[in-house]
């Protein structure tokens, strides 16, 4: 739509929502800007001991260290794969589960209580568990990651699939429909908004039990940078790794907006 389809007050409407944008954009690098220089002045003022709380300046010097002689995107990259592996399983094994259980009461009513005792778990104390049964590699971090979300994520998209308007799925029977019919005609496009905010909450939950599972068992990745450089009092590894994973977090965020921002427009 162009500008000279628009009325005068659309025209400022919009002029004003984009300069909010821009204001909101602007506040928050100055907020950023404004801790890295009071974090930097705090360091060399000696407001702060920069070797508990490091520096921005610290920091940079370390993260080029690091690259060059610690492989720091090869960790990066180790992380990255275990969180997005944890991730894809959640989300395909949630979803598949959910239909079965949809498909089947009787096969909801006897797993009912096992998944709200196994949701109710706390994941920390399952991680060592999985890691004594299994063994320290790969798979059992993974499985870790998986665990931190893959049963919330069942009952809340069991809970989304009942909320569906049940007059929609007796009109698709009454002209003959099966279950199936139901099911990819309805109950999934009901449920397209639930997916994605539930794929906004996982991909941070994954990432957690990846953590989780590298602090106890690995030789790579972030977690790993971190439990190694706490031991042995390289605190500028600790918080650098730590920073990487906010940055990390913020980025598979971003792509999951972008994902839903898709569906909005093609909705």
């Amino acid at each position: 739509m162009s500008n000279h389809s628009l009325s005068a007050a659309q025209v400022a409407y919009l002029r004003s929502y984009k300069l909010h944008t821009v204001k909101i954009h602007l506040y928050r690098i100055g907020i950023l800007c404004f801790f890295l220089i009071l974090w930097e002045s705090s360091a060399k003022l000696g407001w702060i001991d920069d070797f508990i709380f490091s520096s921005p300046s610290k920091l940079l010097i370390c993260f080029y260290h690091m690259t060059f002689e610690n492989a720091l995107f090869y960790h990066i990259g180790i992380t990255l794969f275990e969180t997005l592996t944890s991730f894809f399983l959640v989300m395909s094994c949630s979803l598949l589960i959910t239909i079965l259980l949809w498909f089947s009461k009787s096969l909801t009513e006897t797993l009912d209580p096992y998944l709200v005792v196994l949701n109710s778990l706390p994941k920390s104390a399952l991680a060592p568990l999985l890691i004594v049964w299994l063994g320290a590699n790969y798979q059992t971090i993974i499985l870790t990651g998986v665990s931190v979300a893959i049963f919330g994520t069942i009952l809340n998209l069991y809970i989304g699939f009942h909320e569906v308007d049940e007059e929609k799925i007796k009109l698709i029977k009454t002209l003959g429909g099966s279950n199936s019919h139901a099911l990819f005609k309805v109950i999934l496009p009901a449920n397209r908004a639930n997916l994605i905010g539930l794929m906004k909450s996982n991909i941070g939950l994954c990432l957690v039990g990846v953590i989780i599972g590298e602090f106890i068992a690995s030789k790579c990745g972030l977690g790993y940078l971190i439990i190694y450089g706490s031991q042995v009092f390289k605190l500028d590894w600790v918080i650098l790794s730590i920073l990487i994973l906010c940055i990390i977090a913020m980025a598979l965020y971003g792509c999951i907006r972008l994902i839903e921002k898709k569906y909005r427009i093609q909705g």
